[in-house]
């Protein structure tokens, strides 16, 4: 058996592959695909307390779409909140990188990962120090208002800054602007600069030569940067917990306190499922509306 074995992997780079491949695929099932898995089937239970009923069910998915009942109409608000966070995150984090990033690549001649470390050095500090930084920013006595009464511009604080919607895509937005700085700078830095060249000979304008030519060719870049920046932060709950409040609450919270102080797992197993779903369908719905604007590109 083993002789049959060695002669398979001496003739097979399929079998060399896999074999190689093997710690990686079993750390990825153990760690990702079980328990999604369980997760999944976890949601077609039904928890009265601590005793689980395993008979299959679709209750917990009905009283999630169910806008009729109080439980459905929060759940699917939170859902909707969450991905209008995520895509103002991701459109706002991407406006404000692409500048950085298409500066370093096309004007930067000298040391260009040099500029690429010093500006993500503020990001090796700690998520939560930094999410506890935008508090001190944000809130009724920080920065931004002690400022503004200062100069008398307002009697009294903004109390939008803080506890709300816009502090959580402040927030997240500086928090995932690195991620969204490389491979934007990545793509651009790879566009070769003979093509821009022909196209300002050909008379395009800059702004035409962006468009037609720079655009086009970093979007893969850009598409890049926004799989990284949206599927993470729709499910991200420790930001909404620390800046959102009650108007700036997520999904991600709920599920939470259905896996701990609610006691509910059914229920959080189901809306978590329903989550990844949506972020799945969203996430098609952006590949194929970018790959058709490539097309007329």
């Amino acid at each position: 058996m083993f002789q049959v074995w060695q002669k398979f992997y001496a003739s097979s780079d399929n079998a060399k592959a896999y074999i190689l491949l093997s710690p990686a695929l079993i750390l990825v099932i153990l760690g990702m695909a079980v328990p999604v898995f369980a997760m999944f089937a976890m949601s077609f239970t039904t928890q009265a307390g601590f005793e689980i009923d395993y008979s299959p069910t679709f209750d917990r998915y009905r009283e999630f779409l169910d806008t009729g009942t109080r439980t459905g109409t929060i759940l699917t608000t939170l859902l909707s909140r969450s991905i209008t966070i995520s895509f103002l995150v991701t459109f706002f984090t991407i406006l404000t990188t692409y500048p950085v990033a298409y500066y370093v690549a096309f004007y930067v001649k000298k040391n260009k990962i040099l500029w690429i470390i010093l500006m993500t050095i503020p990001f090796w500090t700690s998520y939560l120090l930094r999410v506890f930084a935008w508090k001190l920013i944000l809130g009724n006595s920080g920065v931004i208002n002690a400022s503004l009464i200062s100069v008398g511009l307002t009697d009294e604080p903004l109390s939008y800054l803080m506890y709300s919607q816009l502090s959580v895509v402040i927030t997240l937005c500086h928090a995932w602007s690195a991620f969204a700085l490389l491979p934007l700078f990545v793509s651009l830095d790879k566009i070769d600069h003979s093509l821009i060249e022909a196209s300002r000979d050909l008379g395009c304008s800059k702004f035409e030569t962006f468009i037609r030519v720079t655009f086009p060719l970093s979007l893969p870049g850009v598409i890049g940067a926004i799989l990284i920046i949206f599927i993470p932060t729709v499910g991200d709950f420790v930001t909404p917990a620390l800046v959102g409040g009650t108007e700036g609450r997520m999904l991600s919270n709920m599920i939470q306190a259905y896996f701990g102080r609610v006691n509910n797992f059914s229920l959080g197993a189901a809306s978590a499922v329903i989550m990844l779903f949506s972020v799945i369908v969203v996430t098609i719905i952006v590949n194929f509306v970018t790959k058709r604007l490539t097309q007329r590109l």
